[in-house]
């Protein structure tokens, strides 16, 4: 890298501050947050938040009343100090400061150290909650269990089904006595109460599993400085008496006061209801929970935490929405509809066929009025309980169940869903934008050349051929030029072998180079000699810091922005020299080397390799039709290095216009032109936020579906715009991750990339219920309908068709909504979001199906009393013996169903179904389950025993249509898995 000791001389520099007021220097003429799309968002999600912002005023007293279970173990004097440190932002807050005696007083108060923070041992934590409280509030609690059970008791067609076995029940406990007389009533009313009680399991189990990870997601890590050393540690770990960096993009963790900083800026709209950034300095010291750091730098002493903050107290009174439907989840109600209208047809004529059919004399009355009576309720039960098998309520909870299940996989595979319709959305992803450094790259940086003067050193840290005044400015400029620090365990030296240093990559990049170089941190730090500070932003790309002490500016940044701001060098042996032309173009050479070598010229270079599996990643997403573009602000023959390095540039790739941009060439075109080069742009360098933020729309404008890193504050916009914004979890800021739809934990692009195939599988599992549930429905009614028609008798009596009910709407929801993702799906197109849920291979599928087990049913329906050797039987056993042969066979069509439904595309249906070990027991449980019902549970489920050949039958029947199912593919399938 190139750096160089120079001075400004005469070219002015707007971005250092001295052309206008602080505001506009720091770039506040507008709100940097406003943020014009509200993308997805309900107006009441809105309209609540807003209540949540503007409910907080900070001209008025902080109230109290509502932290009495926090303050109810103290002792009147201390419930006097917890208040007034509470109330310290709010009303009176110099008064009470005062009376402390100031930010010193308080650290005296508090037991603390300004610079080194409390000691951090587990009992000093204890005693500080117990005498402060923790940094939480009251969360307010999902619904309850039986608030599902209601809900599922709403459903107009269970009541009406409930409401017939009641008269069923009382009919037939008045006319056979309470012995034998409950069971065709009551069996009705169990299967309805088991049909109740399992979709209110699921749904409070998904439930519980959302709130789960809502609390995930305000789980924010942050650091502190305990004991000398910035740890990080979860924001519910939090005390008073913490001391607690603030950097731009951070969220205020606690209420506190300013210790000390340059140029911090606070965004208090969350607090006051109106965009305002406030600068805070030791006049103006008073820090709110809640608010964003805007821009600078500086530390704050925690006075209140949790329920003694006004945030906690409105948070505490917001609940967290769990109810957010999906676009798929939308659709599918919608198909839902459908279809339920459709099934509520054949229901309504299955309806008038029994009636004519019982007002024509064709249906058999053996015992004159009371068994009239029962068959009036049954007419009216059975298209009842059509309507309820009609009615596919499986589908929507097939999305629920699969988006709950793959957001659990994306947890553990270090992605963090906070909005539910990204997960489908990521799917249907067509193009990545991506930043390359932390992402791409391991962001994992130590110094690897360093020019001083005109002199390359070898190694870089060899300070022997450096004249002391040199040396001394380039560490003073190194020390005071950082906001990360150093560790220096008591005892050791400062080798570097044992010092732990904090901070950006780049700052501790910096500071081991500067360790090694000899550097005493904390000594050049001690001294109070800084007069202002230009904090580095991605606008400007450079930050600098005023030293009183010679009146020095020491600048880092990019390397040929700070190079064009130079008019003299300095050389090895400390003499200033003209910046003419020629050694203008050496400096220039330097860095283009450097650049093209993969290094990143910043006021020290540092090598930034390719992260492990990114070249993988790239190519995976190029396979299946997603296009990755590197978004960086870095020197675009860096960028285009890193590029090649990770394949998003092939090696035989044209790196010119329009493949290859800068940022301000792209910023300077039309929309029109920017329209017509978005799709080939595979790098774009020395970009700004806002660049990115003009690549996304002009992407989206062209009909694409736009997947969006970012770390940054100024990245907020674009992760907005985005129809899914990936915002880093290390890295990145608050700012950035309450921007985002989903938060990668681990920084690497690889992640966003598994985050991609999660979002496939949500939609292709949706698909594979889908085809099996509609398969069930159609085939159920048609038999029954048929049966109706032709013979006045159903073969599916109520109980049965709720059980078959229950095998479609839970377990096979169940079952398909947990299966991994294929290996093929990476391998396929992206899905475009309004694609037809069903495709030309599902309708092939279903109509196949369908057609061969409506025959195959109505076969076993009518010839079944030959077929089962049943001719010498009396006729109303037989009858009871065939209709319980189709039962068990329509069971075990829809086993095959379910298996056949998991690879729709797949010849062999059995491949990697040993990695399912869910769907592999629900195929058991059901089995084992129709065993049960048939040999044990007759007189509840009108079913009687089968012997050996009437099951042989009956399952032959129910597997007919499966030729797939042979012992080659089955042996085949499992053998590799095994």
């Amino acid at each position: 890298m190139s750096f160089v000791v120079g001075r400004s001389g005469r070219r002015q520099d707007i971005e250092a501050g001295n052309n206008g007021s602080d505001d506009e220097a720091s770039g506040y003429s507008s709100d940097p947050f406003l943020i014009p799309r509200t993308k997805g968002a309900s107006t009441e999600a809105l309209r609540r938040w807003r209540q949540a912002a503007l409910v907080v005023n900070a001209s008025r007293q902080f109230r109290y009343t509502s932290k009495q279970q926090t303050l109810r173990n103290t002792t009147p004097h201390e419930e006097a100090t917890i208040r007034e440190l509470a109330s310290l932002p709010y009303g009176n807050a110099n008064e009470v400061l005062e009376k402390y005696g100031g930010v010193t007083g308080l650290e005296s108060f508090l037991k603390t150290n300004l610079e080194k923070g409390i000691k951090g041992e587990d009992d000093e934590l204890t005693k500080r909650r117990k005498a402060f409280g923790s940094n939480k509030y009251p969360r307010k609690k999902g619904s309850g269990f039986w608030t599902f059970v209601w809900d599922a008791c709403k459903d107009v067609t269970l009541i009406m089904l409930t409401l017939a076995a009641v008269a069923s029940l009382a009919l037939g406990i008045t006319s056979e006595g309470i012995k034998e007389g409950w069971y065709d009533g009551g069996s009705i009313v169990f299967a309805i109460i088991l049909v109740i009680m399992v979709i209110a399991v699921s749904d409070y189990k998904q439930s519980l599993r959302f709130l789960e990870l809502n609390e995930e997601k305000r789980d924010i890590h942050i650091e502190v400085i305990r004991n000398g050393r910035r740890v990080q540690i979860s924001i519910y770990d939090l005390v008073v008496g913490d001391v607690v960096p603030l950097n731009i993009g951070n969220q205020v963790p606690a209420d506190g006061v300013f210790i000390t900083g340059h140029s911090l800026a606070i965004d208090e709209s969350s607090m006051i209801g109106e965009n305002k950034i406030v600068h805070k300095d030791s006049k103006h010291p008073f820090l709110m929970s809640g608010c964003k750091v805007a821009d600078g730098s500086g530390t704050m002493l925690v006075t209140a935490v949790g329920m003694n903050t006004e945030w906690g107290n409105v948070m505490s009174k917001m609940s967290e929405d769990t109810t957010e439907e999906t676009p798929l989840q939308v659709r599918l109600n919608g198909v839902a509809t459908k279809i339920g209208a459709v099934g509520l047809l054949v229901a309504f004529a299955v309806l008038v066929v029994l009636v004519i059919r019982f007002f024509s004399g064709e249906t058999r009355i053996l015992d004159g009025s009371v068994d009239a009576v029962r068959e009036v309720i049954k007419i009216l039960t059975l298209p009842v309980i059509i309507a309820v098998v009609a009615v596919p309520e499986g589908l929507p909870l097939a999305v629920t169940l699969t988006l709950a299940y793959s957001m659990r996989k994306m947890m553990a595979d270090k992605a963090l869903v906070r909005r539910l319709s990204a997960c489908e959305t990521m799917g249907s992803a067509t193009i990545i934008c991506c930043d390359k450094t932390g992402t791409l790259t391991l962001n994992q940086m130590s110094v690897a050349d360093a020019y001083i003067g005109r002199k390359k050193m070898d190694p870089p840290h060899n300070k022997s051929e450096l004249s002391p005044q040199l040396c001394s400015l380039l560490l003073e400029g190194v020390a005071y030029n950082t906001n990360g620090s150093v560790y220096v365990p008591q005892g050791d030296d400062t080798d570097g072998d044992n010092v732990e240093v904090s901070g950006s990559p780049t700052d501790k990049a910096i500071l081991h180079w500067g360790i090694k170089m000899g550097m005493d941190f904390h000594a050049i730090r001690s001294e109070p000699s800084i007069m202002h500070v230009f904090p580095f932003n991605s606008e400007k790309k450079r930050g600098g810091v005023a030293d009183d002490s010679k009146v020095h500016v020491h600048w880092k940044g990019a390397a040929e922005i700070v190079l064009g701001s130079c008019t003299s060098y300095m050389d090895a042996n400390g003499q200033l020299v003209e910046m003419d032309q020629e050694k203008m173009e050496f400096f220039e050479k330097a860095i283009e080397d450097m650049a093209g070598d993969s290094l990143r010229c910043v006021a020290i270079a540092y090598k930034d390799p390719c992260r492990p599996g990114v070249k993988e990643a790239v190519q995976l997403c190029l396979n299946s039709g997603v296009k990755v573009q590197m978004v960086t602000g870095d020197n675009l023959l860096t960028a285009k290095a890193i590029a090649r390095e990770c394949g998003i540039l092939d090696l035989n790739e044209d790196a010119a216009e329009p493949n290859v941009v800068e940022g301000h060439e792209f910023r300077a075109l039309s929309d029109t032109r920017r329209d017509e080069i978005v799709e080939k742009i595979s790098v774009m360098g020395r970009s700004s936020p806002n660049d990115k933020l003009l690549l996304v729309q002009a992407l989206r404008r062209k009909g694409h579906v736009v997947a969006v890193t970012g770390d940054g504050t100024n990245d907020a916009p674009a992760l907005h715009e985005a129809d899914i914004g990936l915002a880093m979890g290390i890295q990145g800021s608050e700012v950035a991750k309450e921007s985002s739809d989903i938060i990668i934990m681990d920084d690497n692009f690889a992640t966003v990339v598994k985050v991609m195939r999660w979002g496939r599988s949500v939609y292709a599992n949706t698909q594979k219920f889908m085809q099996f549930q509609l398969t069930v429905n159609v085939v159920a009614i048609t038999i029954e309908a048929f049966s109706a028609c032709f013979d006045g008798l159903l073969p599916l009596n109520a109980v049965q068709l709720l059980w078959i009910n229950l095998i479609m709407d839970t377990l096979g929801a169940l079952a398909l909504a947990t299966e991994p993702p294929l290996d093929d799906l990476m391998n396929r197109p992206p899905v475009p979001p309004r694609e037809p849920l069903i495709t030309d291979i599902m309708w092939r599928n279903m109509v196949i199906q369908i057609a061969i087990q409506v025959f195959a049913l109505s076969v076993l329906n009518f010839h079944g009393i030959s077929i089962l050797l049943l001719q010498s039987n009396v006729i109303e056993h037989a009858i009871e013996v065939k209709n319980t042969a189709i039962f068990n066979s329509f069971v075990f069509f829809q086993i095959s169903t379910l298996v056949k439904a998991r690879n729709m595309n797949e010849f062999n249906i059995f491949k990697g179904i040993t990695r399912n070990y869910l769907l592999l027991g629900i195929v058991g449980s059901i089995i084992f389950f129709q065993f049960i019902i048939i040999e044990f549970l007759g007189k509840f489920t009108k079913t009687v025993s089968l012997n050996g050949y009437q099951w042989f039958i009956s399952v032959l029947f129910g597997m007919s249509g499966k030729t797939v199912l042979t012992a080659k593919d089955l042996f085949f399938s499992i053998l590799p898995s095994a």
